[in-house]
């Protein structure tokens, strides 16, 4: 009698992310995300007992934690959100999405990078971990505080300006590639902007008229799918096109409790699979190269840079509301989530090889650990000031 080789791949998977939670929780204590320890458990299966190959055919359902994410991030924009604050959440949003374009010429200039590369790089540098941040400040009782709304707000926004990157990285790398990865080319993302604007037309049309709202979960999960992979049909990526959707269906209807307990149980589930997909990825061999490490150095030092910048954007009268400058630029140093399915989608679409890869992945975990630490450290001296903000806990999520 012989076993499923899908079985198997499958129990050595969800093993690796029974390794990584139990690791997790004993290294909760140092700031250590669970997200570096399933890359680290994934890195070791990789180069050891299960390589990359064997799993690549389970590519669309690791991947259906990431597209449920970001749906779940488009569900998040609403009006609400530029309501409160409004000004300083967009002169942050707008330095954090400038500042790194100031590092296109140097970068690509430094390791002769093609512009597809550089731009994704750039998408890397804009983008903002927002999970592991805004759980840090739900376990500390932040999120309700000013800073910690001001960081729900900038960490959703932030990373439009890096989706938007990153399919003009994906699209210029596909009509580099004459094609490459099946997307429409250069007539894909026009025409995807313009589906965009007729579906945003339609949803306001039926919401108008029609009184019925997609509400079970499998219309949701048809939504979620049919937008992510219109979105990758066009060129534009399945994590944009996951975004568009949820961001239509926030239009349309408010979420129902157990829908979103539905795309929840996605994330929590598939989502530890996918990272530990990506760091099968990483081959022992690249991180041996010099020139992964000394582009990741240097990747370091601009993404510490693009959001100490953002410092410039909170005033004095906005500390005077209670916002604290240290504490909003240390929540967003952390790359996190959004950072690693960057360049994961760039590493399928060959816009970057297996050592710029590398450098990225080094990039992101390094940021994403010592803005974690920094963040402790200063939720930790704020809460033993005597005076300090209280946060209402009923009201923390």
């Amino acid at each position: 009698m012989h076993a499923s080789p899908l079985l198997g791949t499958l129990l050595l998977l969800l093993t690796g992310v029974a390794l990584a939670r139990l690791s997790a929780g004993r290294l909760a204590r140092w700031a250590v995300p669970a997200i570096l320890v399933e890359l680290l458990v994934g890195f070791l299966l990789g180069n050891s007992v299960l390589p990359f190959e064997r799993v690549a055919p389970l590519g669309g359902i690791t991947e259906l934690g990431v597209l449920s994410l970001f749906f779940q991030v488009g569900l998040e924009v609403r009006g609400d959100l530029l309501i409160a604050q409004r000004r300083t959440l967009l002169r942050l949003v707008a330095i954090s999405a400038l500042a790194p374009l100031l590092f296109f010429w140097p970068l690509r200039t430094l390791f002769g990078l093609s512009v597809p590369t550089t731009l994704l790089c750039l998408a890397v540098l804009c983008a903002t971990g927002t999970g592991v941040t805004l759980r840090v400040l739900a376990q500390r009782q932040a999120l309700t505080s000013p800073s910690g709304r001001l960081l729900v707000g900038v960490s959703v926004l932030d990373d439009l300006p890096a989706i938007l990157l990153l399919a003009l990285s994906t699209a210029l790398g596909a009509g580099e590639a004459a094609g490459h990865g099946g997307g429409a080319g250069w007539l894909g993302p026009p025409l995807g902007l313009l589906l965009g604007l007729a579906s945003l037309l339609a949803v306001d049309t039926w919401r108008r008229h029609r009184p019925e709202r997609p509400s079970s979960p499998l219309s949701i999960l048809l939504l979620l799918i049919a937008s992510a992979w219109l979105g990758e049909l066009v060129g534009l990526t399945s994590l944009f096109g996951a975004f568009w959707g949820g961001l239509l269906l926030a239009r349309l209807s408010p979420l129902e409790q157990d829908v979103r307990a539905v795309l929840v149980l996605l994330c929590e589930v598939f989502l530890p699979l996918y990272f530990i997909s990506v760091g099968m990825r990483i081959e022992a061999a690249s991180l041996l190269a010099p020139g992964a490490w000394g582009m990741a150095a240097v990747l370091v030092v601009m993404a510490l840079v693009s959001k100490l910048a953002c410092g410039l954007g909170i005033t004095a009268h906005d500390t005077a509301t209670g916002v604290d400058r240290r504490l909003v630029i240390y929540g967003l140093i952390p790359r996190g989530l959004p950072g690693l399915v960057f360049a994961t989608t760039a590493l399928k679409a060959g816009v970057v090889n297996a050592s710029q890869f590398s450098a990225l992945v080094l990039m992101v975990s390094f940021t994403t650990v010592v803005g974690l630490l920094l963040l402790e450290r200063r939720l930790q001296r704020l809460t033993s000031l005597p005076g300090s903000h209280t946060v209402d806990r009923s009201a923390v999520s």
